[in-house]
């Protein structure tokens, strides 16, 4: 049954809206396992179903604008709703209700991988081959939906080989922009269907300003840390680019920031561990930052790396939301939306081998256990955290073998 608006009264005052907003997102960033995909299921229960604070079509018209843009999209989508229930102040509390848990539990982790010296450990083994089973699960899925014509296949294959050919972050940049050019000219004449237009209670010309400074820091932020030489506006550059060039779901920053962070921050076995233990909490995939940052600079650096990594969605969101019902309507952006999606797929694709095949699968049996757990994540549907739990005794169990 589709709900409306008007079956939720409006807060009280601000403040209060406030804290609904921190109260629901913050039980959704305890509860909501899975992905981004999942996330959005349970954002529409918790946002549509329960709270009732937007009609069904709303919500879509707004998922469909955070699958569009770069970034973390139901990071994107949790923002935009605390955004539209109470303004840029309800987005900010949003963001840090979904978000906060699982930034508290990865830097936890990243203590525990300094203070007890256990990268070498079968299980921290375990959870770079669980990252395997994760990433080639999300290769599948995205290549499935993304990639689903011989047009499209071809761009994701020829972005994966360039990428695994020329390995630099500026050669992920060109390939999204060339494929995006591609995607204009194959897809220009691709049916766009009809839709609700979404209200956003932010003006055009705040919109604007949020895109300025978006653009501004990512063409600047590299020249400045380059000329100050400040390590942690070093630091801030590789986690804000990282963010701002995200299209396709949250695994894709798997390959920008091994590009950005190793091995000049830390080394390639850390930086795995981190990511497979992402998997088992809840939450978006972009709190991978936090754990990165506290192994770099400890409470500091994760500060640093988790505002960083999402201060671009914000600022799309916020710049994007009051151009929206105009913008989409356009076949050549649509156009080039599917091909930068299809390119998307081959790097990650890419990032599927090098990294985490070359890391992690360096025996038979460790191979054996990523199939198994590639079988109960794809067909058997078992949760992301217990293929944690699951891949870290197998890690351990292989250091027997």
């Amino acid at each position: 049954m589709n709900s409306s608006k008007g079956d939720q009264q409006a807060p009280k005052s601000k403040l209060a809206a406030l804290l609904e907003v921190f109260t629901v997102s913050t039980k959704l960033g305890l509860t909501s396992f899975g992905g981004p995909i999942a996330h959005l299921g349970y954002f529409h229960n918790e946002y549509i179903r329960r709270c009732k604070w937007m009609d069904e079509r709303s919500y879509g018209d707004l998922v469909a604008l955070c699958q569009f843009l770069p970034g973390p999209a139901s990071s994107q989508v949790g923002i935009g709703i605390g955004i539209i229930r109470a303004g840029l102040l309800g987005g900010v509390t949003a963001w840090l209700g979904f978000t906060l848990p699982s930034v508290l539990a990865l830097v936890l982790f990243a203590f525990l991988m300094q203070g007890f010296d256990i990268s070498n450990a079968g299980w921290i083994h375990g959870l770079k081959i669980v990252a395997v089973a994760i990433v080639a699960q999300a290769v599948l899925g995205m290549g499935q939906k993304l990639t689903p014509d011989r047009n499209r296949a071809t761009i994701a294959i020829l972005a994966a080989v360039v990428t695994l050919m020329w390995q630099t972050a500026f050669s992920q940049i060109l390939l999204i922009v060339i494929a995006g050019l591609i995607g204009m000219i194959l897809y220009r004449k691709s049916t766009i269907p009809e839709t609700e237009e979404l209200s956003v209670p932010i003006s055009r010309s705040f919109a604007v300003i949020c895109l300025i400074v978006f653009f501004a820091l990512l063409i600047f932020l590299p020249l400045f840390s380059q000329f100050a030489g400040a390590d942690w506006l070093s630091l801030f550059d590789s986690f804000y680019r990282s963010g701002s060039l995200v299209f396709g779901g949250g695994h894709v920053v798997l390959p920008l920031l091994d590009r950005e962070l190793v091995p000049e921050w830390m080394n390639k076995a850390d930086f795995l561990a981190g990511y497979g233990a992402t998997q088992a909490v809840p939450g978006p995939l972009f709190t991978f930052a936090g754990y990165l940052g506290a192994m770099i600079n400890g409470v500091t650096g994760a500060l640093i790396a988790t505002v960083a990594i999402f201060l671009p969605a914000f600022l799309l969101i916020a710049g994007a939301l009051p151009f929206w019902n105009s913008l989409r309507k356009n076949s050549r952006v649509q156009g080039a939306l599917i091909g930068i999606n299809a390119a998307v797929v081959g790097i990650l694709l890419a990032a599927l081998y090098n990294p985490l095949w070359t890391t992690a699968i360096l025996a038979p049996v460790d191979f054996a256990l990523a199939a198994i757990l590639f079988l109960m994540l794809v067909f058997w549907k078992v949760q992301p955290w217990i293929i944690v739990i699951t891949g870290a005794i197998g890690g351990t169990l292989i250091t027997f073998v």
